[in-house]
């Protein structure tokens, strides 16, 4: 019955598991994933307390509400299918 109810838990939550200088390592639905500074540029500057309230949105989203930012799962699974795209204002993306 434990075993159960930790595996549901793991399967629906999103933690974080360590901060450093390169980046944020997460934990999401069981899987976990760094996310270096280069591909999430907007957590470098982030304060603890912003990068560690972390939530899932829906099921298929995790979100940082205090820093605005939501991330589909599948971009943590394959982010070779979404290169990082920087919106300077509403007319001009720059791929990074």
């Amino acid at each position: 019955m434990q075993t159960s109810l930790k595996n549901n838990i793991n399967s629906t939550s999103a933690d974080v598991l360590m901060i450093n200088d390169k980046g944020v390592m997460i934990s999401v639905m069981g899987q976990d994933y760094f996310l270096s500074y280069n591909r999430v540029p907007w957590m470098r500057n982030a304060t603890i307390n912003e990068v560690l309230d972390i939530r899932m949105n829906g099921k298929n989203a995790i979100e940082w509400p205090k820093l605005e930012v939501d991330l589909e799962v599948d971009s943590l699974r394959h982010p070779e299918r979404y290169p990082l795209l920087i919106k300077r204002n509403e007319f001009d993306f720059v791929a990074q």
